[in-house]
């Protein structure tokens, strides 16, 4: 961290490759599009290399980059949104590459998540699969909390009725 803070290129690059991963999955789970992950996640790595003067040392750095890649992402799943695009990259293909620190889940758990709409997706993502609590999703959304919570809830209750 202090030699990316001297500017370092070892330092940054060593920061760089401890952290790629789950910023990408972070972005990839909210956006499930493989190019536009990447791009969200290169964009936040390097808004956090911009901001690194300013992150407090004594936090660790994974959950802040997480953060700021996730804000990112949920504002390119908004965009999208509008435009009604959606990635059509398979679920399966995307958690099952080795450069992303993905959860031990079953396939077809994967792709029930990814199946859900949006604003059900995106929560369950960011709790269950990013470890995010409802509060932080809450500002990260710009929602209320009970709006985030019921949101998880129906997920959570679509989750189960796609998998009996």
């Amino acid at each position: 961290m202090r030699a990316a803070l001297r500017g370092d290129t070892a330092g940054v690059d060593w920061l760089f490759r401890e952290h790629w991963p789950a910023a990408y999955r972070a972005a990839w789970l909210i956006v499930r599009d493989e190019a536009a992950a990447e791009d969200i996640a290169q964009e936040g790595f390097l808004a956090a290399l911009r901001a690194l003067d300013r992150f407090d040392r004594a936090r660790p750095f994974g959950p802040w980059l997480r953060t700021i890649v996730a804000r990112r992402a949920i504002d390119a799943a908004r965009a999208r949104a509008l435009r009604r695009e959606v990635g059509d990259e398979p679920l399966a293909a995307v958690v099952a590459r080795e450069d992303i620190d993905a959860p031990a889940l079953a396939d077809d758990v994967l792709a029930a998540v990814a199946a859900l709409p949006d604003d059900q997706r995106i929560p369950i993502a960011l709790r269950h699969l990013l470890g995010f609590t409802p509060g932080e999703i809450a500002e990260l959304l710009d929602l209320p909390r009970g709006t985030v919570n019921s949101r998880l809830r129906r997920g959570l209750d679509a989750l189960s009725e796609a998998l009996t």
